[in-house]
């Protein structure tokens, strides 16, 4: 029997997706025994079969949606990973992908991670099997993306194009970053602290610290709190935390809109006025800042534009043509003036 080094690879050295071909090539069968076989259909030595059926195990052969008869000739699926649907920025980039998928005829399976990295592996263990593209956001590298993917085309959600090897669509987050503090210091904010939603320097935090040290601002790691989770629950207990360690605090940046929204209430019940007493930004553009009282500045991201230009990566990937790169693949936050900031 063969070994687990007989693998299918690119001229690269790199793991290619195994075709019907490589497991007739290793088993010394037709394709035709090869489909009969793995799909248990038809007559078959029992002995053949169990040797395309090992052929297949260290190939890790995956067979088409297509040849299991699937779908429809002709018809496109593409898979959709993302992270926690009961935040209402990601529905608004599902709804992107899923119109912009629509007008091309496709179908779209959609996956919810949990923000939890072995679901978000599973999700591409499933769907390598179901959809001909994946699209999603990911925290793995892209080596242990590759292991998982099965050889599908694969466009990573909020991960600049300089950050990976795959297809991505990016949130010009520095541009966005340096307009929000830009606003804040025009109107007199010299102490302006950062409720973060990521542990370790992600690129939010990471525009913010650069900023700020560019205008001239005192800034350490007393300035900087990570919330516990993405919510209005997060923001209130990062605002605690904040308020704590920095009482002179004139501003607070969010991570997202859901933690501003948090900040504003923990101010207001420790008897601070927003915007007198503290100012706050947020970062997403949700429609629930125009809700709130007072209502919220933010950036705002056009989160449906970012779904769309995934669906374009995906149909450029498929047609076999270069991903778009730098600022094509970028969405930049727009500042939102309202009363909280």
């Amino acid at each position: 029997m063969w070994t687990d080094n007989q693998r299918a690879e690119r001229s690269d050295g790199a793991r290619r997706r195994a075709t019907i071909h490589d497991v007739a090539r290793l088993a010394g069968v037709s394709r035709q025994t090869v489909s009969r076989a793995v799909n248990d259909k038809g007559e078959i030595d029992p002995g053949t079969k169990e040797r395309v059926l090992e052929a297949a195990r260290l190939l890790d052969y995956r067979p088409s949606r297509f040849a299991r008869g699937l779908v429809q000739k002709g018809a496109v699926t593409a898979g959709l990973v993302i992270p926690d649907l009961r935040n209402p920025f990601f529905p608004e980039v599902a709804a992107g992908v899923l119109e912009a998928a629509e007008q091309r005829g496709w179908q779209v399976v959609v996956w919810d991670s949990r923000i939890d990295e072995a679901r978000e592996r599973e999700a591409l263990d499933v769907l390598s099997h179901q959809a001909d593209a994946v699209v999603g956001y990911f925290k793995d590298p892209d080596d242990v993306l590759t292991r998982h993917l099965g050889g599908v085309p694969l466009v990573l959600l909020e991960r600049g194009p300089q950050q990976t090897r795959f297809a991505a669509v990016g949130i010009d987050a520095a541009t966005g970053v340096e307009r929000g503090l830009d606003h804040l210091f025009r109107a007199g904010h010299r102490r302006i602290g950062m409720l973060d939603g990521v542990h370790g320097p992600g690129p939010r935090r990471q525009a913010f610290l650069e900023q700020i040290r560019r205008l001239g601002l005192p800034v350490d790691e007393d300035w900087v709190v990570v919330c516990p989770e993405h919510s209005v629950a997060g923001g209130e207990a990062g605002m605690e935390r904040l308020l704590a360690q920095r009482p002179d605090v004139t501003a607070v940046f969010g991570f997202n809109d859901l933690i501003a929204v948090g900040a504003m209430r923990t101010a207001r019940r420790r008897g601070r006025s927003v915007p007198d007493d503290v100012a706050v930004l947020g970062f997403d553009g949700l429609s629930l800042g125009e809700l709130v009282e007072p209502a919220l500045t933010t950036l705002h991201i056009d989160k449906r534009q970012l779904g769309r230009l995934a669906v374009e990566q995906v149909a450029r990937l498929r047609a076999g043509e270069e991903p778009l790169r730098g600022a094509d693949a970028w969405v930049t936050p727009e500042l939102v003036v309202r009363d909280s900031a």
